[in-house]
C-alpha cells in the first residue's frame, strides 16, 4: 500500500512531466504539421516534386540529427548544472555548443548550395527528381544557417524548464511557415508559383525571423542568446562536452545517416516506394510525438534531480517515465492505425503507390512502440544520467552492422519485393530491445556528471 508521502512524491513527478511534455509535444506536432502541409499541398503539384522533396529532406533530417545530438548533449550538462543552480557553467556550455554548431551549419549550408545536384545524387538517378531536389537544396542552404544557431539556443531554453518560451517561438515559425508555403507553392497574392522551390524559400524565412525572435526574448531572459559566449573559456567544462556530448551527437549522426540510407534504398527502388514512404513518414511522425516529447521532458527532468543529487528519485523517477512512454507507444500506433482511412482516401498517388502506402502504414502502427522505448532510453534517461557513450555503439552496430547492410542485400542482392524490403528494415528498432533494456536495468547510466571546481 503506498504511503501518503510516496503518493504526494508521485504526483509530483507526474506534474512535472507533464507541465515539460506538453509544450514539447506541442512543437513536435507543430514540426510534424508543417511536413503534412508541405506533403499534402505537393500532392497538388505532382508526384515528382512530392518524391524530389522527400528525398532532398534526407539531407535536412541528417542536419536535425546533428543539432539534435547538440542540443540533447548540451542539456545533458545544461539540466544537471541547472538544478546545482550553476547559471555560469549553463552559458559556458551554450558558446561551447555553439562553436560546433556554427562550424557544422556553414559546411552543410556551404555543400547544399555548390553541390546540390551531387548530393541529390546520393539519394537518387531520377534526372528529374535531381533538377526539382537541387533547387530545393540551394535556396534551404540559407535555414541551415539559422537553424544551429536556433536549436541550440531552445534546447538550452528546455535544459532550464523554459519550455514554454521555446514553443512559443515554435508556434510563430512553424505558422509563418505554413504560410507562406502556400503563397509560394500556389503562387498566392501575386507571388510567384515556385512548386518544390517554394518549400524551401518559405522554410528559409521562417527561420529568419524565428532567429529574430530568439534575440528579442532573449534579451528579457536569465538565459542570453549572446554571441560573446562563443569566447568564453573553460578547460574542464569543454572537456566534458566533448567527453560527453559528442558521444551523443555521434549517436545521432549514425542514427540520422543510417535512416537516410533507408530512403536511399527506397529512392533506387521506384518513385512509388519514395512517394508511398513521403506520406508514411508523416503519419509515423505523428505517431511519434507523444513518445518523443515523454523522452525530452523525460531527459530534462531527470537531468534536474541528479543535479541535486537525489540518485534514489532519479532512478524512480526513469520506472515512472518507462510506464508513460509503453503507454504513449501504444497510443501513437492506434492514432496511425485510426489515420490509415483517411490517409488512403486522400492520397493521389499511383495504384501501385497506394498498395505500399497501405501495407507501410500498418508495419509503422507496431514500429513506433519500439521507436518509444529506445529513445526514451537512450536520448532521455541515459542522457539524463550523463551515459551517451551506450547509444553511440548500440546505435552503430544496430544501424550499421544489422539494418542498413540487410537492407542492401534485401533489396539489390536478393532482389526481394519493395514491401519485403521494407519490412526488414524496419525491425532495427526491436532488434536492439535486449541490450538496451538491460543496460537500463543495470543501472550503470547514472551519474552526476556536475563539478565544484570550474572557476
Amino acid at each position: 500500500m503506498k504511503t501518503p508521502a510516496k503518493t504526494q512524491t508521485n504526483n509530483a513527478f507526474y506534474s512535472q512531466i507533464f507541465h515539460l511534455v506538453l509544450p514539447i509535444i506541442i512543437q513536435n506536432l507543430l514540426s510534424s504539421a508543417v511536413s503534412s502541409a508541405d506533403v499534402v499541398m505537393l500532392n497538388y503539384v505532382g508526384q515528382d516534386a512530392l518524391a524530389a522533396v522527400s528525398l532532398a529532406s534526407q539531407y535536412a533530417s541528417i542536419l536535425f540529427m546533428v543539432y539534435y545530438g547538440l542540443g540533447t548533449g548540451a542539456t545533458m550538462l545544461c539540466a544537471q548544472y541547472f538544478g546545482k543552480g550553476d547559471m555560469k557553467a549553463i552559458s559556458i556550455v551554450e558558446g561551447i555548443a555553439m562553436r560546433f554548431s556554427l562550424i557544422i551549419s556553414v559546411s552543410f549550408a556551404a555543400l547544399a548550395l555548390f553541390l546540390p545536384r551531387q548530393l541529390m545524387l546520393i539519394f537518387t538517378n531520377d534526372p528529374q527528381l535531381i533538377t526539382i531536389g537541387a533547387s530545393y537544396l540551394r535556396w534551404m542552404s540559407i535555414s541551415y544557417l539559422c537553424w544551429g544557431i536556433i536549436e541550440v539556443y531552445l534546447a538550452v531554453l528546455r535544459s532550464v524548464g523554459r519550455v514554454t518560451i521555446s514553443t512559443c517561438l515554435n508556434i510563430l515559425a512553424f505558422g509563418l511557415n505554413i504560410l507562406l508555403n502556400a503563397v509560394f507553392i500556389f503562387g498566392l497574392f501575386g507571388a510567384p508559383k515556385l512548386g518544390a522551390t517554394g518549400v524551401a524559400i518559405a522554410t528559409s524565412l521562417s527561420r529568419l525571423v524565428e532567429l529574430a525572435a530568439c534575440f528579442l526574448v532573449s534579451a528579457k531572459l536569465d538565459v542570453k542568446l549572446d554571441f560573446r559566449y562563443l569566447f568564453i573559456k573553460n578547460k574542464l567544462l569543454f572537456q566534458d562536452f566533448v567527453k560527453l556530448s559528442l558521444p551523443a551527437l555521434g549517436n545521432d549522426v549514425i542514427w540520422g545517416v543510417g535512416f537516410s540510407m533507408y530512403s536511399v534504398i527506397l529512392g533506387h527502388l521506384g518513385t512509388d516506394a519514395v512517394a508511398a514512404n513521403s506520406l508514411v513518414t508523416v503519419a509515423r511522425n505523428f505517431g511519434t510525438v507523444l513518445c518523443f516529447g515523454m523522452a525530452s521532458a523525460g531527459g530534462i527532468l531527470l537531468g534536474k534531480i541528479i543535479g541535486e543529487n537525489h540518485l534514489e528519485a532519479a532512478k524512480d523517477g526513469a520506472r515512472k517515465l518507462m510506464k508513460l512512454t509503453v503507454l504513449s507507444g501504444a497510443v501513437g500506433g492506434l492514432l496511425i492505425l485510426a489515420a490509415t482511412p483517411f490517409i488512403l482516401q486522400y492520397a493521389d498517388l499511383s495504384e501501385q503507390a497506394m498498395k505500399y502506402l497501405k501495407y507501410m502504414l500498418l508495419i509503422n502502427t507496431y514500429y513506433v512502440m519500439g521507436a518509444a522505448v529506445n529513445t526514451t532510453l537512450i536520448a532521455g534517461v541515459f542522457r539524463a544520467g550523463g551515459d551517451s557513450r551506450f547509444g553511440f555503439f548500440c546505435d552503430l552496430i544496430d544501424m550499421w552492422v544489422y539494418a542498413v547492410p540487410l537492407g542492401f542485400l534485401a533489396a539489390f542482392v536478393l532482389k526481394l519485393p519493395v514491401m519485403w524490403v521494407y519490412f526488414l528494415l524496419c525491425t532495427d528498432e526491436f532488434v536492439k530491445w535486449p541490450w538496451v533494456l538491460k543496460h537500463y536495468k543495470s543501472g550503470k547510466w547514472l551519474k552526476n556528471i556536475t563539478r565544484d571546481d570550474l572557476y
